[in-house]
């Protein structure tokens, strides 16, 4: 089956190549086990990640390990994605931000960060802040971000200008105070609904599965 065309790539357009970071390197301390190995739908939490990825076609997926990367690999099909392992992921998300990166296509001009442990994310919401970056005057949006119901969160999208600014983060909540830093470069998509749930614990999972089970 043929893959749709990139988000930003009009048909027959040279346009911006886009790439999307998958950030699943976490050790996973407060729940105890890999969450990215939590059962979740027909598979795991990540393969549900991972089909949102797959649904975006991406020009290039990437895809960063850390705790578990063996146990995942094994388990997980991870087909279509550049793997990339990231030995420093005890230090942070920007850690495994900042491996990604480094393996980028050279003519990448835009990049959606998606985390490993929220499955609710939407591939039309990735179109969306993908969108939001194409300019509309003379100067575009470096960052856009879903506004949600009841707040912002991901998946938020990078233009290039903005990539060495990603790179150079560090710790754990480094890309929300880019944000803050970079308030004037950063765009709001209303997205309807509240902020997809992450897992960071057990009661963070059961929450999790028992919205899972409303949605039937």
């Amino acid at each position: 089956m043929p893959l749709r065309p990139d988000p930003l790539r009009a048909e027959g357009s040279p346009g911006p190549r886009t790439a999307g970071i998958i950030l699943a390197a976490g050790g996973s301390r407060r729940l105890g086990r890999p969450k990215q190995m939590l059962p979740y739908g027909g598979g795991v939490l990540l393969d549900a990640v991972l089909a949102t990825a797959r649904d975006c076609a991406f020009g290039q997926t990437v895809l960063a390990l850390g705790g578990a990367a063996a146990e995942v690999e094994r388990t997980v099909d991870t087909s279509g994605c550049d793997v990339v392992l990231n030995p420093d992921f005890g230090e942070g998300c920007a850690s495994s931000i900042a491996t990604a990166l480094a393996v980028l296509h050279p003519d990448t001009g835009a990049v959606v960060l998606l985390l490993g442990d929220q499955p609710g994310v939407r591939a039309a919401s990735v179109r969306a802040v993908l969108g939001a970056l194409q300019p509309t005057s003379a100067r575009a949006a470096g960052i856009a971000v879903c506004r949600y119901d009841d707040g912002v969160g991901h998946p938020m999208a990078f233009a290039r200008r903005l990539l060495p600014d990603l790179a150079a983060l560090h710790g754990d909540k480094a890309v929300w105070k880019l944000l803050a830093q970079r308030a004037d470069d950063v765009v709001e998509v209303r997205t309807p609904g509240p902020v997809p749930p992450d897992v960071d614990t057990e009661d963070d999972y059961r929450r999790l599965l028992a919205g899972l089970l409303g949605a039937l």
